[in-house]
């Protein structure tokens, strides 16, 4: 206010004297439109009271300087008074449209931070993943757009106090949904603002949004159970084929074995043949309960320290004989590894079971080394490759790339998934490299410990 009286003093000021060398080229009576800018100023930023006060001032300057005679406040033209009350009435209307003008600017602006507000909080309680998570910062926003001390959404009911105020947000059907908790004695402007526009904006958005959990809730649960259907239908598909497998050629042997017209070499190599599948279904067997641990997420690892040549070894010994040959190599400077020696070996072995079954009879190599903070082991075969597409599913469980299609024997699916959880579960990384007829390269990586963690 005091601003504004300053303002309308230096203008009315101004135009008082501005209006004496005009007068040497224009009527007096005709210059009091000179005060006009400086009320219409007035006006439009401080308000129809003081814009009068200035019509008023300006009348009186007008008078008491420029109507004769001049230094008082009386006129000796009576046609001078018309003038003079054309000009107040002038500049009174320009106040009070200058006002008007004044108000719709601020409503408008008043109703565009409104809109402003209401976009922010949709954002930020539609655009996050969960209703709950996002209450604060929409409370946040609401303190920063209404200049509160503090602000905070809750949901469901909550209970005002003596300092603060709890302002109910309910849903579609009228039910209490949530609390918007504020400091209680606010202004009556900030007070009508919040319960007039923020808090409907606020009922619909946090409905809309709880809604928007419920949906995506079931949507996730749709689609678990999808997914598990999934894995189900697959494992039923992959254990009924390969179950049924060496369970038939077991049950087809113990039959023949039964027989009294067998030689002895029959009997030598049916009996050979039940071992064999019968070792094979203990493979799978086993391969399915580590499937199933890691799922479950109970394969954590016994870490101790680890020889990564004897690991490869031992997988290799642990292959079927006939298998196929298998080159390791392992640089004498490779550190022991703080890992589960078991788990590596199975992964190992897997990876070298699916090299062999793809190399075409020809030799896998295995060369181990360390490549900076890491130790590298890569199993490479001889093989037709994996497509680009196929890169990314071989890891899947129960997931068989076309080119096992043409095989006898196309193996269940899970070895490489098995091998990916435990070589995870212990730190490591595991990858693909290979391009079509130029064989495939599994890279497995874990970091190597530190120094300071190794005792002799």
């Amino acid at each position: 206010m005091w601003t504004g009286l300053a303002v309308a003093a230096i203008g009315v000021g101004l135009a008082t004297a501005a209006i004496y060398p005009l007068a040497k080229i224009a009527s007096v009576v005709s210059l009091s439109v000179v005060y006009l800018p400086a009320v219409l100023l007035v006006s439009v930023y401080w308000g129809l009271r003081l814009g009068l006060a200035t019509s008023l001032a300006s009348a009186a300057a007008f008078n008491f300087f420029h109507i004769p005679p001049v230094g008082r406040f009386t006129i000796a033209d009576s046609r001078n008074w018309v003038a003079l009350a054309t000009f107040t009435l002038v500049a009174v209307v320009v106040s009070a449209m200058a006002e008007l003008a004044r108000s719709r600017a601020l409503e408008a602006e008043r109703r565009r931070a409104e809109a402003d507000l209401a976009a922010s909080l949709a954002r930020e309680l539609l655009a996050g993943e969960r209703t709950r998570d996002a209450l604060a910062a929409t409370a946040r926003r609401v303190a920063e757009a209404l200049a509160l001390p503090s602000a905070r959404i809750e949901l469901g009911a909550v209970v005002g106090s003596e300092r603060q105020d709890a302002l109910p947000l309910h849903g579609p059907g009228g039910e209490r949904i949530a609390t918007l908790v504020v400091p209680r004695h606010l202004p009556p402007e900030i007070a009508g603002r919040l319960r007039e526009q923020v808090v409907p904006s606020l009922e619909a958005l946090v409905a809309v949004a709880l809604h928007r959990d419920v949906v995506q809730a079931e949507a996730v649960e749709t689609a678990a159970l999808r997914r598990s259907d999934e894995l189900k239908t697959a494992l039923l598909r992959a254990v009924s084929h390969d179950l049924r497998t060496p369970l038939t050629a077991i049950v087809t042997a113990g039959h023949a074995l039964g027989g009294g017209a067998l030689s002895a070499e029959d009997r030598a190599q049916l009996s050979t043949a039940v071992v064999d599948e019968g070792e094979r279904l203990g493979t799978l067997i086993d391969k399915l309960f580590d499937l199933s641990r890691l799922q479950a997420g109970r394969a954590e690892p016994r870490r101790d320290w680890t020889s990564i040549e004897e690991v490869l070894l031992a997988a290799r010994d642990g292959l079927s004989d006939g298998a196929g040959v298998v080159r390791v190599r392992v640089d004498p400077d490779v550190p022991a590894l703080l890992a589960d020696a078991a788990q590596l070996e199975r992964v190992f072995a897997n990876l070298l079971e699916n090299a062999l079954r793809y190399s075409n009879g020809l030799p896998v190599s295995v060369q181990a080394r360390q490549t900076g903070p890491r130790v590298v082991v890569q199993v490479v075969d001889q093989g037709p490759g994996i497509p680009a597409a196929e890169q990314e599913r071989i890891f899947e469980a129960f997931y068989r790339g076309p080119q096992a299609g043409d095989r006898t024997w196309t193996g269940s699916g899970l070895g490489l998934a098995i091998a990916k959880g435990f070589v995870e579960a212990n730190g490591g990384t595991i990858s693909v490299e290979s391009l079509p007829g130029q064989g495939t390269s599994f890279v497995v990586s874990f970091p190597v410990p530190e120094a300071s963690q190794v005792t002799v």
